[in-house]
């Protein structure tokens, strides 16, 4: 299916307009350009939010903002990480996202800025990640069912989703209701995990790897499992939720993590947008098809819930 008009009207005007990729900038001047972008989107009314503080095991701590769809008692968590290839984007940048989400999964949603590299490497995103899930669940006081919890992220997000699931299950830790995972990174190795078709459609090769070398604190971290998810041990993990986009250079890592999961066997089902490309999903301002994917996401997340029992 070709690439959906609107996005190549995108990919058009950010080639004519001569800005540089984001890897060939200061990531400083990307993570601004990330933030104007999504910052420009309009705010979908939401029942309330929360700003809170997250400790962390290092004695640091770390913002995250909690989304209430509603006033009701007692709801379900969905622990969001954001996306932006571990150095860029926050939970500004993914406020209309993560809106979305918790009215469509009927969820709180509990959105979180992990520490990002350069300034904090790996295994730092990880670490902030478990720590936000085992806060929001024993010592946050969050007014939702901590016996119902989810994890969800895109991109770099979904990679540390999947990383949490998997020290969720190792560490014995109450078992997760779901894991829904979009466009995630699951490899480091791009020679598999890149579609080269898509080169350019809003991340280039170059990119991703801009991305890995500011995130891992050498090469020899690529194959660490808390970041080469797909090379973990997937037997025994939660059912999950796998978003893809069909013009996405790193769509097979997404399509490589289903199959290992199924392999496995862990329940798993795909959606994938067609036409669309990687970032999409809350953009549904931009794409109105982006909101299909939001609602399967919703609809999957209220399922998994709904057959855990609640407090």
């Amino acid at each position: 299916m070709p690439l959906n008009p609107i996005a190549q009207r995108m990919i058009d005007d950010s080639k004519a307009s001569g800005r540089p990729n984001a890897h060939l900038l200061p990531v400083a001047t990307a993570r601004a350009n990330f933030e104007d972008t999504f910052g420009a989107l309009d705010k979908p009314e939401i029942h309330s939010t929360r700003e809170v503080t997250i400790p962390t095991q290092d004695g640091e701590s770390i913002r995250g903002r909690l989304y209430l769809p509603s006033g009701a008692e007692g709801l379900p968590l969905t622990v969001y990480y954001h996306g932006g290839g571990w150095l860029l984007g926050s939970i500004d940048s993914h406020d209309v996202t993560t809106r979305l989400l918790a009215t469509a999964s009927g969820s709180a949603v509990l959105s979180v800025d992990y520490r990002r590299g350069p300034d904090y490497r790996f295994p730092t995103a990880v670490n902030d990640a478990i720590d936000a899930l085992e806060w929001a669940r024993t010592k946050g006081n969050l007014p939702v069912d901590v016996t119902r919890v989810a994890v969800a992220g895109d991109s770099a997000g979904g990679n540390l989703a999947a990383a949490v699931a998997i020290d969720v299950r190792d560490q014995a830790l109450p078992a997760l209701a779901h894991q829904l995972l979009v466009y995630p990174v699951t490899t480091c190795d791009l020679s598999k995990g890149f579609d080269p078709e898509y080169d350019g459609i809003m991340l280039e090769r170059d990119e991703l790897q801009w991305h890995q070398d500011n995130y891992l604190p050498g090469a020899d971290w690529a194959s660490d499992h808390r970041v080469a998810v797909l090379d973990a041990k997937h037997e025994g993990l939660v059912g999950a939720t796998v978003v893809l986009a069909e013009c996405d250079p790193i769509r097979p890592q997404g399509e490589l993590y289903a199959q290992a999961l199924r392999d496995a066997g862990v329940p798993v089902e795909v959606f994938q947008s067609e036409g669309l490309i990687h970032g999409f999903f809350g953009l549904n301002q931009v794409f109105p098809s982006a909101s299909e994917a939001m609602e399967f996401a919703g609809d999957r997340l209220r399922t998994a819930f709904s057959g855990v029992a609640g407090e």
